[in-house]
């Protein structure tokens, strides 16, 4: 079975081609089934399959932060609705 690589929103990923401009390295933007990249020497964007990109990852030159822990609906009582006072 395959490993799935984890990915963060900020990583920046050296891939083993170069992009047309020259450049190495790539910025992650969007996470999905197909990830948002930004070329960190010209500034092009592209969009690559998950599956693409972890074939193409040569190395991770700096990981973005942590993802936060989500909480559950049931802790914070489902909603944030504030009730209206009466007209």
């Amino acid at each position: 079975m395959p490993t799935i690589i984890d990915f963060r929103v900020g990583d920046i990923v050296r891939l083993r081609k170069p992009h047309p401009c020259g450049g190495y390295e790539w910025t992650i933007h969007r996470l999905g089934s197909d990830i948002g990249l930004q070329c960190r020497t010209c500034g092009h964007y592209v969009m690559l399959p998950r599956t693409t990109l972890e074939r193409r990852l040569k190395k991770f030159v700096e990981r973005g932060p942590e993802p936060e822990e989500q909480t559950e609906l049931s802790e914070t009582g489902g909603t944030t609705h504030t009730p209206m006072a009466n007209c």
